[in-house]
């Protein structure tokens, strides 16, 4: 495997669960649009909509210096070697613009935890690369929050990405990667600057993630009670989501630069149905200096 730079994917760059059902011409005409912008990084997830390493591909065929990353690819949406031949396709073509992030996820397994799941995930991957007679430099990183998965990721991979997390969590995972691994942190804005409309959508976008097991395991390690995981508190709302004018959220992203990240995947949310996020990713290109 070789590195990730910090320096090649930018500081800062997008997330974005809009391109799930998008037409092909407009995403290739967005994501073109974004790398003439200075943006340097495109997350993608793999939830109910694409594919995640043919729509890697689709971004990747599309833009000529734009950076593409799976976050995550599902690893039981597909098994090991179908994995390694599309990331081993992708990194052959693109040389050094995907990377591949693994994540724990697709047709559950019964009595299997995640941590036992993604280590069997690359002993197969590995054994796949060694055996490969002409390996290529497939770059991956594994969603890890926990200590022991962040470890496994530092260990078995490039690094680590984290998602809906605390600026206080991006500190804790620095500690654990050590300085050399990467860490890229995903983190949703809001551009709203009234508390009580700021916190409902915030709240609304939060929904999902506070009502599984896992989410609440995930969020009680960050440091909130039951009660204020189970109703939204203000506290939880205000570190998972930013909020405010574009200065106040610029300034609150920068803050887990500070605490250790490489890279801040920024996920714009509040966007309303059938509308786009471009004009936020238009003024946070220019907040941002990303053309400078």
């Amino acid at each position: 495997m070789s590195g990730i730079d910090g320096r090649d994917l930018g500081t800062f760059g997008i997330y974005t669960f809009d391109f799930e059902n998008l037409p092909a011409a407009r995403m290739r005409d967005a994501v073109q649009e974004l790398e003439g912008r200075g943006w340097r990084a495109f997350w993608i997830p793999e939830g109910a909509g694409r594919e995640a390493l043919t729509h890697a591909g689709y971004l990747l065929a599309g833009t000529e210096r734009m950076h593409v990353v799976n976050g995550i690819a599902q690893i039981w949406s597909r098994e090991a070697r179908r994995t390694h031949g599309a990331a081993a396709l992708l990194a052959d073509a693109y040389p050094g613009r995907h990377v591949l992030g693994l994540g724990y996820g697709g047709l559950r397994r019964p009595g299997v935890k995640p941590l036992a799941a993604m280590r069997e995930y690359l002993d197969e991957l590995d054994a796949l690369e060694a055996s490969d007679p002409a390996p290529k430099a497939i770059r991956r990183i594994l969603a890890a929050y926990g200590p022991k998965m962040l470890a496994l990721a530092r260990d078995r991979s490039l690094g680590a990405h984290t998602y809906h997390v605390n600026v206080e969590h991006t500190a804790h995972a620095r500690a654990v990667l050590g300085p050399d691994a990467f860490l890229g942190v995903e983190h949703p804005v809001l551009f709203e600057s009234d508390p009580g409309r700021a916190r409902a959508m915030a709240r609304e976008h939060l929904g999902p993630y506070t009502g599984t097991p896992y989410n609440l395991a995930k969020f009680q390690r960050l440091g909130y009670s039951e009660e204020e995981i189970a109703g939204r508190a203000d506290r939880l709302v205000d570190d998972l989501v930013f909020w405010g004018d574009l200065d106040t959220v610029v300034k609150k992203l920068r803050a887990h630069v500070d605490a250790g990240a490489d890279h801040v995947a920024v996920q714009v949310i509040g966007v309303e149905p059938g509308e786009t996020a471009m004009p936020h990713w238009r003024l946070l290109a220019d907040a941002l200096a990303l053309g400078a």
